[in-house]
């Protein structure tokens, strides 16, 4: 199967075209095609890049943020799932976990070569799964600076979430996780506005419609939209501050949709050099993502 070659970014409006025409039937099982999408040079965009700082809570170093990345491949990724032999539709697909890989701090300017994979078709009990496979090197010089792996759910059947899907108690899918039940209490609460899906949209280019507004969500199961699950991610290690190791990695399992506006607290916890998180609703009876941070 052959690769899909870029000179530059691929349109995002013509995938989510595509996509719409599409609407949300798939052929689970039929095989994923074995091909990547290639980027030899790719670097942010300044505004872009204070844009997402603005929206997730960071603050500009000189370096990128570490899930930033993953808004450098999303174009590249979104080619692969709209093509007419991808197996599953893109609308309504839930993103369950993510995990990335950052050898070193990645300079805001600096020009990196992405290549962007689908993998790991698996029966999910309540659906199809699948993984979006990234990683980046410096252009030219081939030195891997990033990688990432983020696994996302088709839901088909009785259209309920699996179990470790947002929706759904229990279970994770993708990397495991550290419960948040031995973490102490952290920060917040945070309130998080009913329009940070629209912004994140915004920025990222990610307008799945179970993000944008309630009427869009319903049809997909969620009774108002729901949060990206890469802002919640970004949000959390923005929290976690200047102490973040330069070469880490950082795994996260979405445990259950945080619902747009929603009020979030953050627990922080560890030992050694690994450091453990969870976002939970204020009361702490929902555990909306679980993760880790550990030094490479």
């Amino acid at each position: 199967m052959p690769d899909l070659h870029f000179d530059r970014p691929p349109g995002v409006l013509p995938a989510y075209l595509r996509a719409a025409a599409r609407g949300r039937t798939g052929a689970p099982g039929r095989p994923l095609p074995g091909r990547r999408a290639v980027l030899p040079e790719v670097s942010a965009d300044p505004a872009r890049l204070a844009r997402y700082a603005e929206v997730c809570g960071t603050r500009p170093d000189g370096f990128l943020p570490p899930a930033y990345p993953h808004l450098l491949a999303f174009p590249a990724a979104l080619a692969l799932m709209t093509a007419a032999d991808f197996p599953l539709p893109l609308l309504g697909l839930v993103h369950t976990a993510n995990s990335l890989t950052l050898h070193r701090p990645i300079g805001a300017g600096e020009r990196l070569a992405l290549e962007v994979r689908t993998d790991r078709l698996r029966p999910h009990p309540r659906g199809t799964a699948f993984d979006v496979a990234a990683v980046a090197r410096t252009a030219g010089g081939g030195e891997e600076v990033w990688a990432s792996r983020s696994t996302y759910l088709h839901r088909h059947g009785d259209g309920r979430a699996a179990p470790g899907a947002p929706g759904a108690p229990g279970g994770s899918p993708g990397p495991a996780v550290p419960g948040p039940a031995a973490l102490p209490d952290g920060s917040g609460p945070w309130q998080v506005p009913a329009a940070t899906g629209r912004r994140y949209a915004a920025v990222s280019g990610d307008r799945n419609p179970i993000h944008l507004h309630p009427w869009a969500a319903r049809p997909f199961g969620f009774r108002r939209a729901v949060a990206h699950g890469m802002w919640t991610k970004a949000r959390v290690l923005a929290a976690l501050g200047p102490g973040l190791p330069g070469s880490a990695e950082v795994v996260v399992a979405f445990r259950t949709p945080l619902l747009l506006p929603g009020t979030v607290r953050l627990a922080v916890g560890g030992c050694g050099g690994r450091r453990e998180f969870a976002l939970t609703s204020a009361d702490g009876t929902r555990t909306h993502l679980a993760g880790s941070v550990t030094p490479r």
